[in-house]
């Protein structure tokens, strides 16, 4: 019997301790770390190499969009399970972009999470009934963005510090999260201003807001 490696992420640790026992009940799969936040789950996924990720999305620091476009470009047959509390179109959208192998919602999970895990293990694609309209399409739904979208123009790595400049951390703390020199921080910063067209960060802020990167 095949065993399926899982890394588990999300920022509360009661969580993780109950998604930890509920998989233990499943002999095919072994849970082999857990983190706490996006840098933590790079950090874990390029130690570890896991078969499946089960990824939270609203984490401090580096969330799980930040954390999933980092990890599909260092262990790519890693496959990423976003298990979010979260079903609106916005995010739905833009983990799909990335890459994930499915999408689903905590308060629908239970015993169905382990059927997910073996179906993202096979290479199946997982998601919520909540939220697989947002993936075909659904007359009556908003357009989905253009492709003209000014925040899909930034690489992943803009998107980080955009997230994280949001969020209200200073350069320096920037730059320690992500492990690259203030400096560079401070350019990515100004890209990222000019490509979404804002002067000052209560600008950024407000974007990151109205386009879900960050929440209250």
């Amino acid at each position: 019997m095949t065993t399926t490696r899982v890394l588990i992420v999300d920022d509360h640790a009661l969580l993780r301790e109950g998604l930890r026992a509920l998989l233990k009940t499943a002999p095919d799969i072994e849970v082999v770390g857990e983190a706490a936040d996006g840098q933590q789950a790079i950090e874990a996924c390029r130690r570890l190499e896991p078969d499946v990720v089960l990824m939270d999305v609203a984490m401090p620091g580096l969330g799980g969009l930040e954390a999933t476009l980092e990890i599909r470009k260092l262990v790519p047959r890693t496959r990423v399970l976003v298990l979010s509390q979260y079903d609106d179109r916005e995010y739905v959208a833009r983990f799909l972009k990335a890459g994930v192998a499915g999408y689903i919602l905590k308060r629908a999970a239970g015993s169905d999470l382990i059927s997910a895990i073996r179906s993202v293990q096979r290479g199946g694609l997982v998601l919520d009934p909540a939220v697989a309209r947002h993936a075909v399409g659904e007359p009556g739904l908003p357009p989905a963005p253009a492709e003209g979208d000014p925040y899909e123009a930034l690489t992943d790595r803009e998107k980080q510090v955009l997230r994280l400049v949001a969020e209200g951390s200073s350069s320096k703390e920037i730059a320690e999260t992500l492990g690259i020199a203030v400096k560079t921080v401070m350019s990515h910063r100004e890209h990222v201003m000019e490509k979404l067209g804002a002067h000052s960060r209560t600008e950024l802020i407000r974007f990151a807001l109205k386009r879900g990167v960050i929440r209250l």
